[in-house]
């Protein structure tokens, strides 16, 4: 009896029917696996462009290298670690660098550390407001504090007008004027409140009793400072030490503005003057210099975190968190606490602020002061930007871009780490969570300027389908949206995770299609991590100078970039003012970011 083969080719069609409407109605993998692909292009894809471009002869190098345009070399290699040059290049930046890291650590933990103990640890009058002023110094970008350095203590050794000090008949020296110690302090005044926030959460979760339980055993306060207290303070001492020691390697403004007139170069500088010179393949290896040393900070601190886990407390009821008593010093040491205040917020700003409306530094006679720096239309010797920075459209310009540009980042930053949060939490286990997972981080890990090289080396030619991309508005926000990655994906993650699958499911019985089901349950559901992950990456990105000093020409002026421009010409009332007007919107934005997530950079370290 013959038996009928099966209909094999109807069954497959059928197969491949129901998997397309299971895909429509969850297409989790398929978004994670089209996530994945993009994040392999802009995350992955730069670091090996710009290794690559370290290892490959760059056009104009034949000669010097001896070998054809695109052949493997070690060229690079040999001019940046060994050559004559090589000192100049990298050794004498990495010591600098190294030596400023070290300098900004110290200062950073003296001053947050000690201010973290009196707000957290202490009966100082006004905790609380104290807790949120010291926090301000951080909304603020980080060459302001360069910029009132200058406008303090500028002397005539690197042209332009003079400094007050100066102005005034009081002679600053070099070393005081620029160089290592003035970028330490400044960043040391712009970093201190990491050290701030991480030691005072961590002094706030120490339980008080210990600490008194040591002392009732006969224990004195050295002794309880260095067998308990250190030890539990040892995660977040570390993390402060290796966050600050990652920041100051990828910042570039500061030692930019402190270290070019007295030719003290960092890795960050060094790698801007190599792409301005267009020594691509220079600049690659130095990018990738700072990117080992970056991915190394990060994972020490991991290991490091991992491997503390054992100081812990185990707290319940009986946790206390007693404030000591200063007794006759609590106004001294609020006081002291007001001196950092006015010494990182109110001296900086009010510096740059006077400088802008005196014709002499220094001098304050009722005819020295003048609005022209601002409203003026023509300004004798300021060739290029003849008028007040409110007079011209060169501010409203840059301002208008920095807006648009910076927003459409952080709208694209937020849905994206949204959806990553989603396909992490929805296919938890699996392969494409795991990638996503990781490489979503990934960014954070790459110091800025590094990261902009390696998207400058990847996006400056046509590759494939892809176009170049240098000078366009579309790579400003790629890479944007890539660097603040890490922060809205978090956000993501932990408000997925806060979130069952219950009410997706029932819309889905319902009839509801995925689209609608975020469109109408996730979205309202998790608006608040939404609004953080938009709201995050936008302050910062307002005051992102490392990143857009390297992607923007002419044509795509920012605020960040209108200002430094402004201090390359010397013109330091112009300069102060826009960095015045960037420092406003930053804080305004910070403020009401805070006001609409009902948060505070200083919650849980004063209350």
């Amino acid at each position: 009896m013959a038996v009928a083969a099966p209909a094999r080719p109807a069954s497959r069609g059928r197969r491949v029917l129901y998997r397309a409407r299971v895909l429509l109605r969850d297409p989790t993998v398929l978004l994670g696996i089209l996530m994945s692909l993009v994040l392999l292009y802009l995350v992955i894809a730069p670091l090996v462009s710009v290794i690559s471009d370290a290892g490959r002869v760059q056009y104009g190098d034949e000669e010097r290298s001896g070998q054809a345009p695109g052949s493997w070399t070690s060229y690079y290699l040999w001019r940046v670690f060994r050559s004559p040059v090589s000192k100049l290049l990298f050794w004498e930046p990495l010591w600098h660098t190294l030596f400023v890291a070290v300098g900004v650590i110290v200062f950073a933990l003296v001053v947050g550390g000690s201010m973290a103990w009196l707000v957290t640890r202490t009966n100082v009058p006004g905790r609380k407001f104290l807790a949120a002023a010291l926090v301000v110094p951080y909304m603020l970008p980080s060459w302001t504090f360069a910029l009132a350095w200058l406008t303090l203590f500028k002397n005539e050794g690197s042209g332009g007008q003079v400094g007050y000090l100066q102005g005034a008949g009081i002679h600053t020296p070099d070393w005081l004027a620029y160089g290592p110690l003035p970028i330490i302090v400044t960043l040391g005044l712009h970093y201190y409140p990491f050290v701030l926030l991480l030691f005072g959460n961590a002094l706030r979760r120490i339980d008080s009793q210990l600490e008194d339980s040591a002392r009732i055993l006969g224990a004195g306060g050295k002794t309880v400072m260095r067998r308990i207290t250190l030890p539990l303070m040892m995660p977040a001492l570390s993390s402060a030490v290796l966050l600050v020691l990652g920041r100051v390697l990828g910042t570039f403004g500061t030692p930019y503005i402190l270290g070019l007139p007295s030719d003290y170069n960092v890795l960050s500088t060094s790698l801007y003057h190599a792409i301005r010179d267009r020594s691509t393949g220079v600049a690659s290896t130095l990018a990738g210099v700072i990117v080992l040393v970056g991915v190394m900070v990060v994972l020490i601190d991991t290991r490091l975190v991992r491997e503390q886990r054992r100081f812990v407390t185990v707290g319940g009821k009986g946790a206390m968190d007693r404030r000591g008593d200063l007794r006759g010093w609590r106004w001294p040491a609020f006081t002291i606490g007001m001196a950092v205040f006015a010494a990182s917020v109110v001296i900086p700003v009010l510096t740059l602020l006077l400088s802008t409306i005196t014709k002499t530094p220094g001098v304050f006679s009722a005819d020295n002061f003048t609005l022209k720096y601002w409203f003026g239309t023509d300004i004798p010797g300021a060739v290029g930007f003849p008028h007040g920075v409110l007079r011209g459209s060169e501010l409203w310009e840059a301002a208008w871009n920095s807006l648009r540009i910076v927003g459409l980042a952080s709208l694209v930053c937020g849905l994206l780490g949204l959806l990553i949060g989603y396909v992490v939490v929805r296919s938890d286990g699996s392969r494409v969570s795991t990638f996503l997972r990781q490489v979503s981080f990934l960014p954070y890990l790459v110091p800025g300027i590094a990261f902009a090289a390696a998207c400058l080396s990847l996006f400056a030619v046509r590759r494939g389908p892809v176009p170049a991309l240098y000078g366009t508005i579309t790579l400003l926000v790629l890479v944007l949206v890539i660097t603040h990655l890490p922060y809205s994906s978090r956000s993501g993650i932990a408000a997925m995770m806060q979130l069952g699958r219950e009410p997706e499911e029932a819309a889905q019985i319902s009839g509801a299609r995925w689209p609608t089901r975020m469109l109408r349950i996730i979205i309202p559901i998790q608006r608040g991590a939404l609004v953080t992950g938009v709201v995050l990456p936008f302050i910062s990105g307002l005051k992102e100078l490392s990143i857009v000093i390297m992607l923007t020409t002419s044509g795509t002026q920012l605020l960040t970039t209108l200002s430094i421009g402004l201090v390359d010409y010397g013109y330091t009332q112009l300069a102060n003012g826009v960095v015045l007007v960037i420092a406003l919107v930053s804080f305004t934005m910070t403020y009401l970011a805070q006001r609409l997530t009902k948060s505070s950079l200083a919650s849980g370290i004063g209350g």
